[in-house]
Order: structure tokens, then sequence, then C-alpha cells
């Protein structure tokens, strides 16, 4: 036998098209096996947990920010609307849920490119075929993929950061305006921008992303203004919930709306779902951007790895001072950290912190139906050493990205 010919493990660990084939191959497999339905008033199947159907009751309301309103932005929220229209406006459930299931599937493959690419860039090919076998086994992207959009989030925050590696800043900063269409948070990188790259490049691309973000707005402010303005600030008006300033405030659920009836009335949008916040908002926010400047003006390192560091620290910092927490942020921050620390001890941070999210939520918080979904007696204690646990965890990474942004680049 010809042993040049045979395959070896290390040939197959480094094979980046036989992962991708695994990578889509089991989560087709999964998506069939426990197809997504909704019978005798139950949901079933893959996308119990998550909000999948959610989006599917929002989008039979019907048109989004003429007939009702949407805490989300009208990037997700017409893509949804899309994906109700193309299965039909009589489909079931699992039409549609199938199709967004489907699309997060490429979405998710999309995130998988780009973690290879960007640790390639930032690390060299062997850790860059590491790092996505890595990504590819973590339960909580592949969980999330079925429960939420999160994976477009991620995307839409990894393409403007391989963007901007390969100098092709236009397009990077077009894709952040569409990336905060779909969720706030890809604006952030526009903090990374400001200072790794000149004021007046960083100025146009701000401009850019800020423009198609505004183009987006006009014809929905024009047609509705109403139904439309909830959607940039039902998201800030809600109680807080699963973090410190939850536990101070005494609210001990999850962040959700009200009925879905509540959706025809935009007054309904700010109506404070919990108990008001002892610590203001503004005032959260201000210590958050005066350590985001304190880190703006100590970074010594300039290189793509000082670039995504900074990003990374952005997004934990605006995490923290945020009055809540949602489980699917980690889909952003896996990536995120596994690019920064491509070590055991972050990939064993990830699965920690994954640990502790799930711990927290779907496992604690079933246990609150008898409740109403309010986390009250025994219950109490797990979860605030659980929040306690996870902003920890958070803090850490700011304290270890904060080193990573003192350190001179190392001249190849």
């Amino acid at each position: 036998m010809n042993t040049k010919s045979t395959l070896t493990i290390p040939g197959l660990l480094g094979d980046f098209r036989l992962l991708v084939i695994l990578f889509i191959s089991f989560r087709l497999i999964l998506l069939m096996a426990y197809q997504p339905l909704f019978i005798d008033g139950a949901e079933r199947g893959i996308t119990v947990g998550g909000d999948y159907y959610t989006y599917s009751q929002l989008v039979s309301l019907g048109v989004p920010y003429r007939d009702y309103w949407s805490e989300f932005p009208p990037g997700w929220t017409f893509l949804s609307y899309g994906i109700h229209l193309f299965t039909g406006q009589n489909a079931s459930y699992t039409s549609y849920a199938m199709l967004l299931g489907l699309l997060m599937i490429v979405v998710d493959t999309g995130n998988l490119v780009l973690v290879r690419a960007l640790g390639t860039l930032m690390h060299g090919e062997n850790t860059g075929i590491s790092l996505t076998w890595i990504y590819a086994v973590l339960a909580a992207p592949m969980i999330f993929a079925f429960w939420t959009f999160e994976p477009l989030v991620a995307f839409l925050i990894l393409l403007p950061l391989w963007l901007f590696a390969h100098l092709n800043g236009t397009r990077a900063a077009f894709f952040i305006g569409i990336g905060a269409l779909v969720k706030f948070t890809p604006a952030l990188l526009l903090g990374a921008v400001w200072r790794f790259r000149k004021v007046k490049h960083a100025l146009r691309h701000t401009i850019l992303a800020a423009a198609v973000f505004v183009l987006a707005y006009i014809p929905l402010f024009s047609q509705n203004a109403a139904m439309t303005m909830p959607s940039l600030t039902a998201q800030f008006s809600k109680a807080s919930y699963q973090t410190v300033w939850a536990l101070l405030d005494g609210n001990y659920r999850t962040g959700n709306f009200g009925p879905m009836e509540d959706r025809f009335d935009p007054a309904r949008a700010n109506i404070l779902q919990g108990n008001p916040a002892r610590i203001p908002g503004w005032l959260r926010l201000g210590v958050a951007a005066g350590f985001g400047l304190f880190v703006f003006l100590r970074t010594r390192r300039f290189d793509h790895k000082g670039f995504v560091a900074f990003a990374t620290i952005t997004l934990l910092i605006f995490f923290l001072q945020a009055q809540g927490w949602s489980p699917q942020w980690l889909v952003q921050i896996i990536p995120l950290v596994l690019l920064c620390f491509p070590t055991r001890n972050g990939v064993l941070i990830i699965v920690m912190l994954s640990l502790i999210t799930f711990a927290e939520y779907p496992f604690l918080f079933i246990r609150t139906g008898d409740t109403g979904g309010e986390v009250t007696g025994a219950l109490l204690l797990p979860f605030t050493i659980l929040i306690l646990l996870r902003t920890a965890m958070l803090v850490g990474l700011c304290f270890g990205l904060y080193r990573i942004l003192r350190q001179e680049p190392v001249q190849s």
C-alpha cells in the first residue's frame, strides 16, 4: 500500500471542506429529526425554548411598522416577514420555522468560514483551522441557531472585521449599517474604527454606516412614525432582567414584552414590566463610556489582533452596562473570544460561560412555571450566584482583553 496516499487523522482535521460538510449535515439532520411543530397548543421539536414561535406570531399580525410595532430593527423584522410571505400567509408554523432554521444554518456556516479566515490571519493556518473545529463542536451556537436569529448578528460583526482586515473599509462600513438594522450591537464596531483608523477615514465610515441605517428608517417613519418608533426605543425601555442591575432592582424575570395584543398599541411598548431602575440608565452608560474612553486612550496594540480585541472589549462593556442580559448574546461573544484567546483557557472560559448561561435559562427558569415565570424562594440563591458568576467572567474577559491591548505588537 502506498502510505503517502493514506488519509491520516491530521489530514482529516486539516480538511476544511470536510469540516464544512460535517457542520452543515449535522445541523440539517437535527432539523429534520426534531422538526419544529405546533400541536395541541404546544410547541414541539428543536425550537422549543427559543423565540421562533414568537417571531412567527409577530409576522402574522400584518405588515410590520404599519399594522403593529416590533422591538426589532427593520432588517430582521422584514427578513422574518419575507419568510412568512414566502411560505404563504396560511402556512404552518413548521414551514416558517424550517425555512428560518435553514437560513440560520447558512449564516452560521458563514460564521465558521469567517472564524477560520480571521483566525488564520491573526494566528496562522494551524490555529485558524483548530478554531473552526472548536467552534463547530460548541453547543451554544448550534442551539441558538434554532432558537433565535443571533447567528445573523454574529455574521454581521465578523464580516466587517474581516473586511477591515483586508482594507475594505467602505464595504465594512456598509455592512455595519446593515448589521445595525438587524440588531444594534454591530454599530459598536465603529468604536474600533475610530481608534484604529485615521480620523478622516473613521468619519467617512461612520457617515456611511449611519446613512444606511437612516435611509432604511425614512420610509418607515413616513408611513407610520408611532408604530416605527418602538423599534428604536422598546429594548431600552424594558425593566432590568437577569443582571446585577436586576438583582438590585428586585426584578427576577426574563426580559419579555407583554401579550401579542399589545403590539397594536405603540403606547404599550414603553410600559415598564417590572420595578424601576435604582441606578439610572444614563449613569450606567456614562460609567461604561468612561471605561471605554480609558481603554481607548491606553491602547498600544494596533495590529489585527488589537482591532478584534478592541471590538470585543467594546461589546462586552456594552453588555455589562445593559439593564438586561440575553442568553443568545453568547453567539456574538463566542467567536470573538476564540479569536482573542486561541488557547485552552480561552475555550474553557467559553465552556464555563455556556454552562452558566444554560443553567440560568432554560434550566432554572423552566422551574418558575408555578410563579408565572418569576424566580422566587429556593431558586433565588442559585439565580443570584449564576448572575454574579457570569458577570465576573465577563469582567475577567475585559481585563484579559485590556492586557492584550496594552501589549506592543510582535514584529515579524
